[in-house]
């Protein structure tokens, strides 16, 4: 069993950064690629990213590619997404997924989930 927590979220100012981290417990974790999805008000949860459980694979949707970055410690048992250059359509609540397929950004193949972090973006 993994459980995720998500930390970090918050208000920033458009073209602010700000970093999210994802805890999680289980002792296989290591084995799961992690994702980072967000749901904005009236919207459908999107994908933002995701990295291999080896570390050295990661992808971005295009609303984000080159903004943001996804990363993890395995020592830790934390994932992360530093954002930056942030725009006001990046608020939403961004979730922390895990999933035992490989390289996927769709939503139904994440079997773990966290309660979500709000990030709130002003102009």
């Amino acid at each position: 069993q993994v459980q995720l927590a998500e930390f970090g979220g918050g208000l920033v100012q458009a073209g602010g950064s700000l970093t999210l981290s994802c805890a999680i417990s289980g002792r296989t974790w290591s084995t799961y690629d992690m994702g980072w999805f967000r749901q904005a008000p009236g919207k459908e949860r999107e994908f933002v990213a995701y990295i291999t459980r080896s570390g050295r694979g990661t992808d971005y949707a295009d609303s984000v590619n080159g903004r943001f970055t996804i990363s993890r410690d395995n020592a830790k048992n934390t994932a992360y997404l530093q954002m930056s250059s942030l725009k006001p359509e990046d608020t939403a609540v961004y979730y922390c997924a895990a999933t035992s397929a490989s390289r996927t950004r769709s939503l139904t193949d994440y079997d773990y989930w966290g309660q979500g972090t709000q990030v709130s973006v002003s102009s």
